[in-house]
């Protein structure tokens, strides 16, 4: 049997990777039973809102491109999406915090515990603790990296994999968004290259699994586009829902790169700090008390 895969180490870019998908691997189950435990209420709402976003959405289009409306009495841009998109946003936005503070809880209870599958009381315990705090540091983040890519675009590359390690830090060491911010920049240093490698590759990857799952959605919107070519474009309307509904449920694929990030965060601090190391030296000659007190803990 395999051993359980020890997640504060250093690692090369390849090792990043191949530990991403070995860790997934032996805690699946775990995994998947807390995804849908935790973060099954924001993604069936998603859902449902992205769904019926794009039912108007593709009605509006229809009757657009049919000449159904007239300039007088054709919908603005907001009746056009209206406020189901925002709903989706907002469901989406919660959905994905929610989906990483799951992941990041499970991975620092699963190396508090000594690579143990941390217990259901445990992780809610811990999402409720940080799921705000994770939410309104991604409205931040997320903020940072619009203005950083709309007025000048190499910013925003460089800052992605910074900023993104905030919340693991946040989570890891139980610390503020300042300390974090700052603490990113420190821990990336000499290392970003790396970091930005395994982060492009799994979201590539998550994108690759998603385009897959929702491929014969779009193949069904070409052909009705095609048969439909002289009156008009025409989008099929269940194969748009269907496709907006897909896109939710394969949130789960997110879990790949999140994973990934989470192993890049142990992998700089090991390099800087190299706290396990320092930890296994110092239990080194310990005695074991032959009674039934607990051990003392520093």
């Amino acid at each position: 049997m395999q051993p359980k895969i020890e997640l504060a180490k250093t690692r090369d870019f390849g090792e990043i990777i191949s530990d991403t998908f070995l860790f997934i691997k032996q805690n699946l189950k775990p995994l998947l039973k807390y995804f849908f435990t935790f973060c099954g209420i924001f993604i069936v709402a998603a859902t449902i809102s992205a769904c019926l976003m794009q039912l108007k959405m593709t009605t509006n289009f229809n009757n657009l491109s049919s000449g159904a409306y007239t300039n007088q009495y054709a919908p603005s841009f907001f009746n056009f999406l209206g406020t189901e998109f925002v709903l989706t946003m907002v469901f989406t936005l919660l959905s994905i915090t929610a989906i990483m503070v799951t992941v990041f809880c499970y991975m620092a209870l699963y190396k508090e515990k000594g690579n143990q599958v941390p217990a259901a009381e445990e992780m809610w315990g811990y999402i409720k603790f940080y799921f705000l705090k994770i939410l309104g540091s991604s409205i931040l983040i997320n903020l940072l990296l619009v203005v950083g890519f709309v007025f000048c675009l190499v910013p925003g590359i460089y800052m992605s994999p910074i900023l993104a390690l905030v919340a693991p830090i946040m989570i890891m060491e139980n610390t503020s968004f300042g300390y974090a911010f700052n603490r990113s920049f420190v821990l990336i240093k000499e290392n970003w290259w790396a970091t930005f490698g395994a982060l492009v590759v799994t979201w590539i990857i998550f994108s690759v699994c998603r385009a897959i799952i929702v491929i014969p959605v779009t193949i069904v919107n070409a052909v009705s586009l095609v048969t439909h070519i002289k009156g008009g474009a025409h989008f099929s309307i269940v194969a748009a829902v269907i496709g907006a509904a897909l896109q939710q449920v394969c949130q789960v694929f997110i879990i790949i790169p999140i994973v990934s990030l989470c192993l890049c965060y142990f992998n700089l601090t090991e390099s800087k700090d190299g706290t396990s190391l320092l930890n296994r030296i110092n239990q080194v000659g310990t005695i074991t008390p032959d009674n039934d007190l607990p051990l003392e803990e520093y």
